[in-house]
């Protein structure tokens, strides 16, 4: 291990005793807390009982009224099996609920949406889709999250096809939705046209194949996609894995090239890495043989594939990681929070491709404002013009397919989600400014 490697072990070692006080000492990361003003015993005949009975009947008769009075409009449910925790595995529901909680942090903070942490114990696809399509009532939306491949593609498309309200897989949509972003603008950065690139995709797991599946729908010829996994480049000839993948490889690789990383590398335009955390898993050498100003997305955590100082040294013009102490950080928190803030703004009954498409594009273009370089294809995860943009474009691409229940304008749908970030960040900075919540050191 390098001078530098041990340097990063010793900070990871730091965040992991931090967290374990910090945990305890707050027991968590969520709360439920009223949206409504209580003065006195005599509001809770309105808030409850005599008074509650009458918007049961209203919703009773007409349950989509849930969403006029109840907050099922802004609230979601993160609903995880803790089978494929990223970084740890199948380590169960129960420790996956710091996870979880996270996830709804975060949603919160950056999108201003409600989200419930839901880890169960339902290890079938079958059960897991039971859950879900149980508890849909309560929500306007549910992100799977960490739920183990393949049952997640089975999970999600079926919730999808039987709930008419957004089902969403984070590990796989929004991932390859930020990646798709950030390649958007390395190809702008590179002087490239994506529709002209040839694509390796390391690893051929949930969040890749959902990559594959939006370069495909954005115009990219899956013949200039090779998948490589384990026993190298991918073909027909392996053996079944699931539908999904089986059929994006089945119209892969049109040269039909064979072996593994390395064969597949030679001339490539673009590295897409989803794979095992390094370093040494792509090697310098490896990048070298691409063409020039390749783009290489090493973004396994929490080491990358390849340090992107020795992909930059072998080459390439831009490389992007999961982490954020390096530049061009992809990551999924730039994408979910404005996903669901614009899909809950207008009711939408799900999210589409074109709707992640339109939240890529959104998310490109205020790096393209801010001034794109190629240690900056993305913006940082608090800039406050991020989750707004990125409502607006998947409110508005909601609208235009005919998904939406409600009808708002691009100005109405960016204005209600910089008021429901804003008013998170309010009520955050008074409960700390008040000592409400624990100091901490």
């Amino acid at each position: 291990m390098s001078a530098h490697d041990d340097d990063r072990s010793k900070e990871t070692e730091k965040h992991y005793a931090t967290a374990l006080i910090w945990h305890e000492l707050c027991r968590g990361k969520q709360e439920i807390f009223p949206r409504c003003p209580v003065r006195g015993n005599a509001d809770f005949s309105v808030w409850y009982t005599p008074g509650v009975a009458e918007p049961c009947r209203r919703i009773a008769a007409d349950p989509a009224l849930a969403y006029k009075y109840t907050n099922k409009g802004n609230t979601i449910a993160v609903l995880s099996d803790g089978s494929r925790v990223l970084g740890l595995g199948d380590i169960g529901p129960e420790a996956g609920l710091p996870v979880m909680e996270g996830k709804g942090l975060i949603f919160k903070m950056y999108g201003g949406v409600d989200a419930v942490a839901l880890c169960v114990n339902a290890p079938t696809a079958d059960e897991l889709v039971a859950v879900g399509r149980a508890v849909a009532p309560s929500f306007g939306g549910i992100n799977l999250e960490d739920i183990a491949s393949p049952r997640c593609f089975d999970v999600l498309d079926r919730l999808r096809a039987e709930l008419d309200i957004p089902v969403w897989h984070d590990d796989r949509q929004g991932t390859a939705t930020v990646i798709f972003a950030g390649l958007r603008n390395a190809a702008r950065v590179t002087g490239r046209r994506l529709e002209d690139c040839r694509f390796v995709l390391l690893g051929a797991g949930a969040a890749n194949l959902a990559v594959a599946e939006l370069l495909a729908f954005s115009g990219v010829d899956p013949g200039q996609i090779i998948f490589v996994d384990r026993p190298g480049i991918l073909g027909p000839e392996h053996a079944p894995y699931h539908p999904l993948r089986d059929g994006l490889v089945a119209r892969s690789n049109s040269e039909r090239r064979t072996g593994g990383l390395t064969e597949a590398l030679a001339g490539a335009d673009v590295l897409v890495a989803l794979s095992t955390p390094g370093p040494g898993i792509i090697t310098k050498e490896q990048v070298r043989s691409m063409a020039g100003e390749a783009i290489v997305f090493a973004c396994a955590n929490p080491v990358p594939e390849i340090w992107p100082w020795e992909a930059a040294d072998a080459g390439a013009a831009v490389v992007a990681t999961g982490r954020g102490d390096f530049p061009n950080q992809v990551n999924n928190a730039l994408i979910f929070p404005g996903v669901f803030r614009g899909a809950l703004d207008v009711q939408a009954r799900t999210i589409s491709q074109a709707m992640c498409i339109a939240a890529a594009d959104a998310l490109a273009g205020i790096a393209v404002e801010a001034g794109l370089r190629a240690d900056r294809i993305l913006p940082a995860i608090d800039d406050p013009a991020v989750a707004p943009a990125v409502a607006a474009g998947v409110g508005m691409t909601a609208i235009a397919e005919g998904l939406a229940r409600i009808q708002l304008s691009r100005e109405e749908l960016m204005e209600k989600a910089k008021k429901s970030c804003n008013r998170s960040a309010q009520i955050m900075t008074i409960l700390m400014r008040e000592k409400i919540l624990p100091e901490l050191t």
